[in-house]
């Protein structure tokens, strides 16, 4: 056994031992090879299955760099560029103005489409036929590219949509045939969960949270417009069937190795499978949308569907780190610099990423 991977499964161990995790996984790729593979705790409380290497969780956003990843991957065989107008592929999503968004924007969370209708319903976010609709009807909140904001739910559905435009298929089956296959992880890494598999999922739990914080913001604040509460992510919203069956590229449901497998594939290559080109990972982890976030209000950087920086550092600290954070409290992220590519999840959804931030100090000094 390895230094590093004694540390993090000595790390994880104690996170279950002391409650402040139920069950967790952490996969770590350097130059291609897996030099940590983690799991601790349970998958189930109530039947006490473990968590194994191949179990997978609702991590929520951690998928949305999936979804990216497919867009590269699509890019890089010519089926359309950054530039492109999304309504060039899609011309329904040209109404009320929005016909100078493009792929680029989409992937910046710069498209000034981040909200959805606020009488959206958890099955309507099942509903993909509804979702686009409501994508095609939506208005500017500002002219594209000009300011940045987290499309939460939208960014899914918009590149989701693209590509279906482009390849005549759902994104799950191009995740599933371009991606998932020939990494090996296709029965690990999914957008829409054929009910069949959801047996073998973590079950999501809530830590308590304190809701006073939400009681002291004001009503105005522009999150509160981009889509109800009730699809805020929280356990019952994860464990849904419904939720877990639908494609909602938005985010994903994943085992930690399969998604860091797919960040070292975008890094290089990974048992003979390379997704995009040395090039092509050098313009999408570059920063090319900033600033303070338009919805949430805190400052961000973004590549092209990747957030840069750390995970609890900024894009300044750490310009060469790329990834993605998911509500909970799991991550997946990779380093160009390094070479290393790390993912974290796990089933206790916490409102901080102190298990992610912790795995990453371990990581950069193993």
């Amino acid at each position: 056994m390895s230094d590093l991977q004694k540390q993090v499964q000595e790390a994880a161990d104690k996170l279950v031992e002391s409650g402040e995790e139920r069950g967790l996984q952490v996969a770590v790729y350097r130059d291609g090879k897996q030099i940590v593979d983690v799991v601790a705790g349970v998958a189930d409380p109530e039947t006490g299955r473990p968590v194994t290497p191949d179990t997978p969780f609702y991590n929520f956003s951690i998928g949305k760099g999936a979804t990216a990843t497919v867009a590269h991957v699509l890019v890089e065989r010519g089926l359309f560029g950054y530039d492109t107008p999304v309504a060039e592929l899609w011309p329904e999503f040209g109404r009320h103005g929005k016909e100078g968004v493009t792929v680029r924007h989409v992937l910046s969370h710069t498209a000034g489409v981040p909200g959805v209708p606020l009488d959206t319903t958890p099955e309507d976010v099942c509903d993909w036929g509804k979702m686009v609709a409501a994508l095609e009807d939506a208005e500017l909140w500002w002219e594209p590219g000009t300011k940045v904001g987290y499309h939460a739910y939208t960014f899914g559905f918009l590149v989701g949509e693209i590509v279906r435009r482009v390849t005549g298929k759902p994104i799950s089956q191009v995740l599933l045939e371009d991606v998932t296959t020939p990494l090996g992880v296709a029965d690990e890494l999914y957008f829409g969960m054929p009910e069949k598999e959801h047996a073998r999922l973590a079950e999501l739990e809530d830590v308590p949270m304190d809701m006073s914080a939400f009681a002291d913001m004001p009503d105005d604040l522009p999150m509160f417009k981009a889509g109800p509460m009730t699809l805020m992510p929280n356990a019952e919203l994860g464990n849904r069937p419904d939720y877990l069956s639908a494609d909602i590229p938005a985010g994903g449901k994943t085992s930690a190795r399969a998604m860091a497998r797919m960040y070292a594939a975008l890094l290089g290559e990974v048992d003979g499978t390379r997704l995009i080109s040395a090039e092509r990972l050098r313009e999408v982890t570059a920063v090319v949308a900033g600033g303070v976030d338009e919805v949430f209000g805190m400052p961000s950087s973004w590549g092209l569907g990747y957030a840069i920086g750390g995970v609890t550092s900024t894009a300044e600290e750490k310009p060469t780190v790329f990834g993605m954070a998911g509500a909970g409290g799991s991550a997946a992220w990779a380093d160009t610099a390094t070479g290393v590519a790390v993912a974290v999840t796990k089933n206790r959804l916490t409102n901080d990423f102190a298990v992610a931030g912790l795995i990453e100090g371990i990581v950069e000094r193993g």
